[in-house]
């Protein structure tokens, strides 16, 4: 697949924000992709349990699966077993050439792609657990700093800010200014995050109808043994029922409820 590559430089330190003619529609998110260990048990998790067809030729040492006709999660293997970071870069749909690939305030790689192009077809039968990424989770140290990135420079808005316990702020939801999905921030303000934390953190969340149906699918695709069969939904600070999995090493990936518990 030949993605459209992005051309023009943010301008760095930019005092105002742009007018949003001189930015390009951000369309919602266009690919996560994450480092792995393994490519055969990494294939297992996001073709086998998540049901994802993978992009074809497939290609020995990366994986990209497809979610929607605008939409993939990518893996690429040769993770070192002492390295902590397995997000490598999270991708926005844009409708024109306008930017290069870059980085966020707190070191993040992001890329911007077209994806009016690209309508692969959906391999049948069709074992697809969700149909649509909702959001990607990064960890934002201060989050005045990423607002003057995504907010200022990108056109992006909040919609949702909540944590846990009760009046503390951990996360906040940025939508993207021209569609539905939106970016997490994983509030780390006094240290950086341990491993573990890195893996939940550093995370997309996938929209189901039914969270019973999607914990039944994934019990029926893992065996007894692997942690992800013994997950258990809950509800979450945003009052949505949650089902949390993870890759064999260890990236979280979240089934969400698209409205509130009854």
């Amino acid at each position: 697949m030949k993605w459209l590559l992005l051309a023009v430089a943010i301008v760095a330190g930019a005092a105002q924000t742009p007018p949003a003619s001189d930015r390009p529609r951000v369309l919602g998110i266009a690919h996560v992709t994450v480092q792995v260990s393994d490519m055969a048990k990494a294939r297992a998790f996001y073709g086998g349990v998540l049901g994802f067809a993978e992009e074809s030729p497939a290609r020995p040492h990366r994986g990209v699966f497809i979610i929607n006709s605008r939409q993939r999660l990518i893996v690429e293997d040769g993770l070192p077993p002492d390295r902590d970071e397995r997000l490598r870069n999270v991708g926005f749909d844009v409708d024109r050439v306008a930017m290069p690939e870059t980085t966020d305030p707190d070191g993040h790689t992001v890329q911007f792609v077209s994806m009016a192009a690209v309508s692969p077809a959906i391999a049948t039968p069709d074992r697809r657990i969700s149909r649509r990424m909702l959001h990607a989770g990064l960890t934002i140290k201060d989050a005045a700093a990423a607002d003057r990135f995504y907010k200022d420079k990108l056109g992006f808005s909040e919609i949702w800010r909540g944590g846990r316990p009760e009046g503390t702020i951990n996360w906040i939801n940025m939508r993207v200014p021209d569609g539905t999905d939106y970016l997490e921030y994983m509030l780390y303000p006094a240290s950086p995050p341990t491993r573990r934390q890195l893996g939940s953190a550093h995370h997309v969340a996938l929209l189901v109808t039914d969270i019973q149906q999607a914990l039944e699918t994934v019990r029926a695709r893992t065996k007894p043994g692997d942690p992800n069969h013994t997950a258990n939904p809950n509800i979450g600070v945003n009052n949505r029922w949650q089902l949390n999995v993870f890759d064999p090493d260890g990236t979280r990936v979240e089934f969400m409820e698209p409205f509130t518990a009854r």
